[in-house]
Protein backbone atom coordinates (compact mmCIF):
# COMPACT_ATOMS: atom_id res chain seq x y z
CA UNK A 1 0.00 0.00 0.00
CA UNK A 2 1.54 3.34 -1.03
CA UNK A 3 2.33 6.29 1.42
CA UNK A 4 -0.60 8.71 -0.01
CA UNK A 5 -3.25 5.43 0.32
CA UNK A 6 -2.11 4.83 3.96
CA UNK A 7 -2.52 8.31 4.93
CA UNK A 8 -6.33 8.45 3.21
CA UNK A 9 -7.09 5.69 4.71
CA UNK A 10 -5.92 7.25 8.29
CA UNK A 11 -8.48 10.00 7.68
CA UNK A 12 -11.51 8.31 6.90
CA UNK A 13 -10.91 5.98 9.88
CA UNK A 14 -10.22 8.93 11.74
CA UNK A 15 -13.86 10.40 10.07
CA UNK A 16 -15.70 7.32 10.95
CA UNK A 17 -14.97 7.45 14.62
CA UNK A 18 -16.22 10.72 14.65
CA UNK A 19 -19.46 9.77 13.03
CA UNK A 20 -19.36 7.06 15.53
CA UNK A 21 -20.87 9.33 18.31
CA UNK A 22 -24.00 10.34 16.01
CA UNK A 23 -24.99 7.12 14.21
CA UNK A 24 -24.96 3.48 15.37
CA UNK A 25 -21.94 1.47 14.67
CA UNK A 26 -24.07 -1.35 13.08
CA UNK A 27 -24.90 1.42 10.52
CA UNK A 28 -21.53 2.63 10.00
CA UNK A 29 -20.17 -0.80 9.70
CA UNK A 30 -22.96 -1.28 6.98
CA UNK A 31 -22.49 1.44 5.15
CA UNK A 32 -19.48 3.53 5.74
CA UNK A 33 -16.53 0.72 6.36
CA UNK A 34 -16.79 -0.35 2.61
CA UNK A 35 -16.04 2.97 1.83
CA UNK A 36 -13.00 4.37 0.21
CA UNK A 37 -11.91 7.74 0.59
CA UNK A 38 -9.66 8.05 -2.94
CA UNK A 39 -8.50 11.89 -2.98
CA UNK A 40 -9.16 15.20 -0.46
CA UNK A 41 -9.13 17.97 -3.24
CA UNK A 42 -10.45 21.75 -3.97
CA UNK A 43 -12.61 21.16 -0.50
CA UNK A 44 -13.90 17.76 -2.41
CA UNK A 45 -13.87 14.51 -1.10
CA UNK A 46 -14.08 11.99 -3.25
CA UNK A 47 -15.29 8.25 -2.13
CA UNK A 48 -15.54 5.13 -3.81
CA UNK A 49 -18.39 3.05 -2.87
CA UNK A 50 -18.72 -1.22 -4.17
CA UNK A 51 -22.24 -0.35 -5.55
CA UNK A 52 -24.21 2.75 -6.06
CA UNK A 53 -26.50 1.64 -3.62
CA UNK A 54 -24.60 2.70 -1.13
CA UNK A 55 -24.26 6.56 -2.48
CA UNK A 56 -27.43 6.76 -2.76
CA UNK A 57 -28.09 4.94 0.70
CA UNK A 58 -25.82 7.45 2.63
CA UNK A 59 -26.74 10.66 0.85
CA UNK A 60 -30.47 10.31 1.51
CA UNK A 61 -30.11 9.10 5.37
CA UNK A 62 -26.22 10.40 6.60
CA UNK A 63 -25.30 13.15 4.29
CA UNK A 64 -25.31 15.58 6.97
CA UNK A 65 -23.78 13.78 9.74
CA UNK A 66 -20.79 12.95 7.06
CA UNK A 67 -19.88 16.83 6.33
CA UNK A 68 -20.45 17.27 10.21
CA UNK A 69 -17.54 14.61 10.72
CA UNK A 70 -15.61 15.60 7.65
CA UNK A 71 -15.61 19.04 9.41
CA UNK A 72 -14.30 18.08 12.96
CA UNK A 73 -11.58 15.85 11.77
CA UNK A 74 -10.53 18.11 8.68
CA UNK A 75 -11.50 21.69 9.93
CA UNK A 76 -13.01 22.52 6.82
CA UNK A 77 -16.80 21.70 5.16
CA UNK A 78 -16.54 19.70 2.20
CA UNK A 79 -18.22 18.76 -0.62
CA UNK A 80 -18.56 14.62 -0.89
CA UNK A 81 -18.46 13.47 -4.07
CA UNK A 82 -18.40 10.00 -5.31
CA UNK A 83 -16.73 8.27 -8.07
CA UNK A 84 -19.05 7.09 -10.06
CA UNK A 85 -18.70 3.49 -11.49
CA UNK A 86 -21.40 0.56 -12.78
CA UNK A 87 -22.48 -2.15 -10.49
CA UNK A 88 -20.75 -5.40 -11.23
CA UNK A 89 -21.80 -8.56 -12.21
CA UNK A 90 -24.55 -6.95 -14.48
CA UNK A 91 -26.67 -6.14 -10.79
CA UNK A 92 -28.81 -3.76 -10.87
CA UNK A 93 -28.10 -1.16 -8.18
CA UNK A 94 -31.89 -1.38 -6.98
CA UNK A 95 -31.92 -5.02 -6.29
CA UNK A 96 -28.97 -5.89 -4.69
CA UNK A 97 -29.20 -6.87 -1.20
CA UNK A 98 -26.58 -5.55 0.86
CA UNK A 99 -25.68 -7.93 3.28
CA UNK A 100 -23.87 -7.61 6.64
CA UNK A 101 -19.91 -7.57 6.41
CA UNK A 102 -18.17 -10.65 7.47
CA UNK A 103 -16.63 -10.19 11.00
CA UNK A 104 -12.99 -10.31 9.10
CA UNK A 105 -13.82 -7.91 6.73
CA UNK A 106 -14.41 -5.26 8.80
CA UNK A 107 -12.51 -2.31 9.89
CA UNK A 108 -10.04 -3.14 12.96
CA UNK A 109 -10.89 0.18 14.08
CA UNK A 110 -14.74 -1.01 14.87
CA UNK A 111 -14.34 -3.52 18.27
CA UNK A 112 -17.04 -4.83 20.00
CA UNK A 113 -18.49 -3.63 23.10
CA UNK A 114 -18.66 0.36 21.55
CA UNK A 115 -14.20 -0.04 22.39
CA UNK A 116 -11.76 1.31 19.65
CA UNK A 117 -8.27 0.52 20.30
CA UNK A 118 -6.55 3.42 18.67
CA UNK A 119 -7.37 5.02 22.13
CA UNK A 120 -4.33 4.24 24.87
CA UNK A 121 -2.60 5.58 27.53
CA UNK A 122 0.63 5.20 25.47
CA UNK A 123 -0.33 7.54 23.08
CA UNK A 124 -2.14 9.88 25.63
CA UNK A 125 -0.10 12.96 25.13
CA UNK A 126 0.21 13.86 29.46
CA UNK A 127 1.19 17.25 30.70
CA UNK A 128 0.26 19.17 33.24
CA UNK A 129 -3.55 20.04 32.24
CA UNK A 130 -4.34 16.47 32.46
CA UNK A 131 -1.68 14.33 34.79
CA UNK A 132 -4.18 13.96 37.42
CA UNK A 133 -6.62 13.05 35.28
CA UNK A 134 -4.70 10.68 33.56
CA UNK A 135 -3.37 8.80 36.82
CA UNK A 136 -7.17 8.97 38.08
CA UNK A 137 -7.93 6.58 34.55
CA UNK A 138 -4.69 4.49 34.78
CA UNK A 139 -5.69 3.64 38.84
CA UNK A 140 -8.82 2.80 37.59
CA UNK A 141 -7.75 0.52 34.78
CA UNK A 142 -5.63 -1.35 37.17
CA UNK A 143 -8.23 -1.79 39.87
CA UNK A 144 -11.53 -1.64 38.34
CA UNK A 145 -13.92 -0.94 41.29
CA UNK A 146 -11.22 -0.74 43.61
CA UNK A 147 -9.65 2.45 43.07
CA UNK A 148 -12.36 5.25 42.21
CA UNK A 149 -15.78 4.65 41.56
CA UNK A 150 -16.92 6.40 39.62
CA UNK A 151 -14.67 7.82 37.92
CA UNK A 152 -16.32 11.61 36.80
CA UNK A 153 -13.81 13.30 33.88
CA UNK A 154 -14.50 16.94 32.66
CA UNK A 155 -13.68 19.30 30.77
CA UNK A 156 -14.51 20.70 27.38
CA UNK A 157 -14.65 19.54 24.24
CA UNK A 158 -11.67 18.13 22.58
CA UNK A 159 -9.63 17.68 25.13
CA UNK A 160 -8.98 14.04 25.25
CA UNK A 161 -11.63 12.95 27.97
CA UNK A 162 -13.18 10.00 25.29
CA UNK A 163 -9.43 8.94 24.76
CA UNK A 164 -8.81 8.18 28.26
CA UNK A 165 -12.43 6.40 28.65
CA UNK A 166 -11.46 4.40 25.82
CA UNK A 167 -7.93 3.46 27.09
CA UNK A 168 -9.30 2.62 30.59
CA UNK A 169 -12.00 0.35 28.73
CA UNK A 170 -8.87 -0.76 26.05
CA UNK A 171 -6.72 -2.01 29.06
CA UNK A 172 -9.06 -3.55 31.60
CA UNK A 173 -10.05 -5.74 28.45
CA UNK A 174 -6.67 -6.40 27.50
CA UNK A 175 -5.44 -7.67 30.89
CA UNK A 176 -8.14 -9.62 31.71
CA UNK A 177 -10.41 -10.45 28.53
CA UNK A 178 -13.56 -12.28 30.67
CA UNK A 179 -14.30 -8.62 32.35
CA UNK A 180 -17.10 -7.51 29.90
CA UNK A 181 -16.47 -3.67 29.11
CA UNK A 182 -19.07 -1.68 27.44
CA UNK A 183 -18.58 2.17 26.05
CA UNK A 184 -21.35 4.30 25.06
CA UNK A 185 -22.28 8.10 24.45
CA UNK A 186 -25.15 8.95 26.72
CA UNK A 187 -27.10 9.67 23.20
CA UNK A 188 -26.25 6.58 22.99
CA UNK A 189 -28.03 5.03 25.96
CA UNK A 190 -31.14 7.13 25.56
CA UNK A 191 -31.57 6.09 21.82
CA UNK A 192 -31.14 2.26 22.57
CA UNK A 193 -33.83 3.00 25.70
CA UNK A 194 -36.48 4.09 23.43
CA UNK A 195 -35.96 1.52 20.95
CA UNK A 196 -36.16 -1.21 23.65
CA UNK A 197 -39.58 0.69 24.94
CA UNK A 198 -40.41 0.98 20.96
CA UNK A 199 -39.87 -3.06 20.68
CA UNK A 200 -40.94 -4.21 24.46
CA UNK A 201 -37.40 -5.33 24.67
CA UNK A 202 -36.70 -3.69 27.34
CA UNK A 203 -35.91 -6.50 29.19
CA UNK A 204 -33.09 -7.19 27.17
CA UNK A 205 -31.43 -3.60 27.41
CA UNK A 206 -31.43 -3.80 31.31
CA UNK A 207 -29.55 -7.43 31.11
CA UNK A 208 -27.31 -5.39 28.46
CA UNK A 209 -26.22 -2.36 30.49
CA UNK A 210 -26.69 -4.38 34.48
CA UNK A 211 -24.68 -7.63 33.40
CA UNK A 212 -21.47 -5.63 32.42
CA UNK A 213 -18.61 -5.72 34.74
CA UNK A 214 -17.30 -1.77 33.75
CA UNK A 215 -19.60 0.32 32.12
CA UNK A 216 -18.19 3.59 30.13
CA UNK A 217 -20.67 6.78 29.38
CA UNK A 218 -19.02 9.39 27.42
CA UNK A 219 -20.94 13.00 27.70
CA UNK A 220 -23.40 12.72 30.38
CA UNK A 221 -24.85 16.33 30.33
CA UNK A 222 -27.10 15.04 27.57
CA UNK A 223 -29.24 13.28 29.71
CA UNK A 224 -30.16 16.56 30.51
CA UNK A 225 -34.02 17.07 30.44
CA UNK A 226 -34.67 13.55 29.19
CA UNK A 227 -37.04 12.44 32.41
CA UNK A 228 -37.14 8.34 31.79
CA UNK A 229 -33.51 7.66 30.56
CA UNK A 230 -32.52 9.63 33.73
CA UNK A 231 -34.63 7.16 35.85
CA UNK A 232 -33.46 4.23 33.29
CA UNK A 233 -29.61 5.38 33.96
CA UNK A 234 -30.30 6.20 37.91
CA UNK A 235 -31.70 2.33 38.39
CA UNK A 236 -28.74 0.64 36.02
CA UNK A 237 -26.17 3.28 37.58
CA UNK A 238 -27.46 1.83 41.50
CA UNK A 239 -27.14 -1.79 40.07
CA UNK A 240 -24.00 -1.61 38.88
CA UNK A 241 -22.61 0.07 41.95
CA UNK A 242 -24.18 -2.21 44.38
CA UNK A 243 -22.64 -5.14 42.30
CA UNK A 244 -18.93 -3.47 42.96
CA UNK A 245 -18.83 -2.50 39.06
CA UNK A 246 -16.82 -0.13 37.62
CA UNK A 247 -18.18 3.40 36.60
CA UNK A 248 -16.54 6.14 34.35
CA UNK A 249 -18.58 8.88 33.27
CA UNK A 250 -17.27 12.15 31.32
CA UNK A 251 -19.05 15.62 31.29
CA UNK A 252 -18.47 18.94 29.96
CA UNK A 253 -18.44 20.58 33.39
CA UNK A 254 -18.15 19.19 36.95
CA UNK A 255 -21.19 17.65 38.04
CA UNK A 256 -22.54 20.53 40.38
CA UNK A 257 -22.78 22.57 37.61
CA UNK A 258 -24.63 20.25 35.39
CA UNK A 259 -28.26 21.73 34.20
CA UNK A 260 -31.34 19.78 34.14
CA UNK A 261 -30.07 16.43 35.88
CA UNK A 262 -31.68 15.11 38.64
CA UNK A 263 -30.02 15.67 42.04
CA UNK A 264 -30.05 12.23 43.27
CA UNK A 265 -27.70 11.81 40.03
CA UNK A 266 -25.58 14.46 40.95
CA UNK A 267 -25.09 12.97 44.15
CA UNK A 268 -24.14 9.67 42.67
CA UNK A 269 -21.51 11.01 40.28
CA UNK A 270 -19.65 12.71 43.55
CA UNK A 271 -19.35 9.35 45.24
CA UNK A 272 -16.12 8.84 44.07
CA UNK A 273 -13.60 11.36 42.45
CA UNK A 274 -13.72 13.97 39.65
CA UNK A 275 -10.91 14.97 37.56
CA UNK A 276 -11.01 17.94 35.26
CA UNK A 277 -8.66 18.09 31.70
CA UNK A 278 -7.74 21.60 31.40
CA UNK A 279 -6.56 23.18 28.27
CA UNK A 280 -3.17 21.83 27.30
CA UNK A 281 -0.06 24.22 27.78
CA UNK A 282 2.15 25.15 24.00
CA UNK A 283 4.81 22.22 25.06
CA UNK A 284 1.46 19.98 25.27
CA UNK A 285 0.19 21.06 22.40
CA UNK A 286 3.15 20.97 20.15
CA UNK A 287 4.15 17.40 21.61
CA UNK A 288 0.43 16.41 20.51
CA UNK A 289 0.93 17.21 16.81
CA UNK A 290 4.52 15.62 16.74
CA UNK A 291 2.78 12.76 18.59
CA UNK A 292 -0.18 13.09 15.71
CA UNK A 293 2.26 12.94 13.07
CA UNK A 294 4.44 9.70 13.67
CA UNK A 295 1.11 8.20 12.16
CA UNK A 296 1.93 9.80 8.68
CA UNK A 297 4.86 9.51 6.62
CA UNK A 298 5.65 13.30 6.42
CA UNK A 299 8.22 15.10 7.67
CA UNK A 300 6.81 18.71 8.43
CA UNK A 301 9.32 21.27 9.74
CA UNK A 302 9.07 22.40 13.63
CA UNK A 303 8.26 26.14 12.67
CA UNK A 304 5.02 25.11 11.31
CA UNK A 305 4.20 22.81 14.54
CA UNK A 306 5.13 25.77 16.46
CA UNK A 307 3.10 27.83 14.09
CA UNK A 308 -0.34 26.19 14.84
CA UNK A 309 0.44 25.41 18.32
CA UNK A 310 0.94 28.82 18.74
CA UNK A 311 -2.43 29.96 17.39
CA UNK A 312 -4.66 26.63 18.27
CA UNK A 313 -4.62 26.93 22.05
CA UNK A 314 -7.85 25.43 23.59
CA UNK A 315 -9.18 22.08 21.75
CA UNK A 316 -6.84 19.02 20.70
CA UNK A 317 -9.25 17.41 18.19
CA UNK A 318 -9.50 20.99 15.95
CA UNK A 319 -5.75 20.73 16.65
CA UNK A 320 -5.14 17.77 15.28
CA UNK A 321 -7.79 18.41 12.55
CA UNK A 322 -5.34 21.32 11.32
CA UNK A 323 -2.57 19.02 11.02
CA UNK A 324 -4.51 16.21 9.18
CA UNK A 325 -5.54 19.07 6.71
CA UNK A 326 -2.00 19.97 6.42
CA UNK A 327 -0.98 16.30 6.29
CA UNK A 328 -3.80 16.01 3.55
CA UNK A 329 -2.36 18.54 1.18
CA UNK A 330 1.24 18.15 1.47
CA UNK A 331 0.63 14.54 0.28
CA UNK A 332 -1.41 15.04 -2.80
CA UNK A 333 0.19 18.37 -4.03
CA UNK A 334 3.68 18.57 -2.93
CA UNK A 335 5.21 15.30 -2.37
CA UNK A 336 5.30 15.18 1.56
CA UNK A 337 5.97 19.35 1.66
CA UNK A 338 4.89 22.71 2.85
CA UNK A 339 5.97 25.82 3.80
CA UNK A 340 4.80 28.42 6.02
CA UNK A 341 3.59 30.46 4.14
CA UNK A 342 0.97 27.70 2.48
CA UNK A 343 0.20 27.07 6.32
CA UNK A 344 -1.09 30.42 6.82
CA UNK A 345 -3.24 29.89 4.27
CA UNK A 346 -5.08 26.62 4.39
CA UNK A 347 -5.57 27.62 8.79
CA UNK A 348 -6.67 31.43 8.13
CA UNK A 349 -10.00 30.07 9.06
CA UNK A 350 -9.27 28.42 11.75
CA UNK A 351 -6.68 30.85 13.25
CA UNK A 352 -9.02 33.73 12.93
CA UNK A 353 -11.10 32.00 15.45
CA UNK A 354 -8.33 31.94 18.51
CA UNK A 355 -7.83 35.37 20.74
CA UNK A 356 -6.66 37.89 19.56
CA UNK A 357 -5.35 39.00 22.77
CA UNK A 358 -3.48 36.92 26.06
CA UNK A 359 -5.23 36.41 29.23
CA UNK A 360 -2.61 37.48 31.58
CA UNK A 361 -2.46 36.45 35.06
CA UNK A 362 -2.45 39.84 36.84
CA UNK A 363 -5.97 40.46 34.73
CA UNK A 364 -7.04 37.03 36.44
CA UNK A 365 -5.94 38.12 39.93
CA UNK A 366 -7.74 41.15 39.54
CA UNK A 367 -10.89 39.52 38.57
CA UNK A 368 -10.79 37.41 41.58
CA UNK A 369 -9.92 40.09 44.02
CA UNK A 370 -13.40 42.11 42.89
CA UNK A 371 -15.24 38.70 43.00
CA UNK A 372 -13.91 38.06 46.91
CA UNK A 373 -13.45 41.37 47.69
CA UNK A 374 -9.84 41.36 49.04
CA UNK A 375 -6.76 43.40 48.30
CA UNK A 376 -4.54 43.10 45.41
CA UNK A 377 -1.54 43.06 47.68
CA UNK A 378 -2.87 40.31 49.74
CA UNK A 379 -3.59 37.87 46.73
CA UNK A 380 0.07 38.22 45.65
CA UNK A 381 1.81 38.78 49.01
CA UNK A 382 4.21 35.98 50.93
CA UNK A 383 1.78 36.29 53.98
CA UNK A 384 -0.32 33.08 54.69
CA UNK A 385 -3.29 34.76 55.50
CA UNK A 386 -6.62 32.08 56.00
CA UNK A 387 -8.65 34.70 54.53
CA UNK A 388 -7.04 35.01 51.64
CA UNK A 389 -6.61 31.55 51.13
CA UNK A 390 -9.54 30.08 48.80
CA UNK A 391 -9.35 32.97 46.33
CA UNK A 392 -5.75 32.66 46.06
CA UNK A 393 -6.05 28.79 45.48
CA UNK A 394 -9.36 30.00 42.65
CA UNK A 395 -6.67 32.58 40.96
CA UNK A 396 -4.07 29.57 40.78
CA UNK A 397 -6.74 27.25 39.10
CA UNK A 398 -8.05 30.25 36.74
CA UNK A 399 -4.55 31.00 35.99
CA UNK A 400 -3.86 27.23 34.99
CA UNK A 401 -7.21 26.89 32.83
CA UNK A 402 -6.77 30.22 30.89
CA UNK A 403 -2.78 30.79 30.47
CA UNK A 404 -0.29 28.89 28.93
CA UNK A 405 2.08 29.41 31.90
CA UNK A 406 3.91 26.96 33.66
CA UNK A 407 3.56 25.70 37.60
CA UNK A 408 6.70 27.20 38.59
CA UNK A 409 5.99 30.90 36.65
CA UNK A 410 2.47 30.90 38.34
CA UNK A 411 3.42 30.44 41.86
CA UNK A 412 6.36 32.98 41.52
CA UNK A 413 3.20 35.09 40.54
CA UNK A 414 1.68 34.77 44.08
CA UNK A 415 4.75 35.66 46.23
CA UNK A 416 7.41 33.14 44.93
CA UNK A 417 5.36 29.64 45.85
CA UNK A 418 6.71 26.98 44.45
CA UNK A 419 5.03 24.58 41.88
CA UNK A 420 3.79 22.19 44.37
CA UNK A 421 1.56 24.58 46.10
CA UNK A 422 0.21 25.46 42.20
CA UNK A 423 -0.49 22.12 41.72
CA UNK A 424 -2.32 21.94 44.79
CA UNK A 425 -4.32 24.37 44.62
CA UNK A 426 -5.87 23.29 41.20
CA UNK A 427 -6.75 19.93 42.78
CA UNK A 428 -8.25 21.08 45.43
CA UNK A 429 -10.23 23.55 43.18
CA UNK A 430 -11.63 20.99 40.75
CA UNK A 431 -12.64 18.43 43.91
CA UNK A 432 -14.40 21.91 45.60
CA UNK A 433 -16.15 22.38 42.37
CA UNK A 434 -17.43 19.23 42.06
CA UNK A 435 -18.90 19.47 45.58
CA UNK A 436 -19.98 23.05 45.89
CA UNK A 437 -22.27 24.52 43.08
CA UNK A 438 -21.85 28.06 44.01
CA UNK A 439 -18.37 28.37 44.22
CA UNK A 440 -18.46 26.41 40.59
CA UNK A 441 -21.06 28.77 39.36
CA UNK A 442 -18.60 31.89 40.77
CA UNK A 443 -15.44 30.36 38.83
CA UNK A 444 -17.53 30.00 35.57
CA UNK A 445 -18.53 33.91 35.88
CA UNK A 446 -15.07 34.93 36.29
CA UNK A 447 -13.87 32.70 33.47
CA UNK A 448 -16.96 34.00 31.04
CA UNK A 449 -15.65 38.12 32.50
CA UNK A 450 -12.28 37.23 31.99
CA UNK A 451 -13.00 35.43 28.02
CA UNK A 452 -15.52 37.66 26.72
CA UNK A 453 -12.64 40.76 27.25
CA UNK A 454 -10.62 39.53 24.93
Amino acid sequence: MNKLKTDLNLIWNDICLELQKVISKEAIEKWFVPIELLSIENDQLLLKAPDPIYQYWIEENYLSQLIGASFRILAKNPKIIFAQESPGNGEKATGKKIKSLPREDKSSIFESKGLNTKFSFENFVVGPNSEFAAAAAKAVAESPAKAYNPLFLYGKVGLGKTHLMQAIGNHIVEKNKWILVQYVTSEQFTNEFIEAIQKGSIGQFRKKYRQIDVLLIDDIQFLAGKERSQEEFFHTFNCLFDGSKQIVLSGDEAPSSLQNLEKRLISRFEWGLTAEILPPGIEVRLAILKHKLKNYSLSIDEKILEFIAERIKTNVRQLEGALNRLCAYASIHKEGKITLEETQSLLKDLISLQPSKTITIEMIQKRVCEAYDIRFSDMVSKRRISAIALPRMVAMYLARRLTNLSLSQIGENFGGRDHGTVLHAQRTISEKMSKDPDLAQLIKKITEQLTSSQ
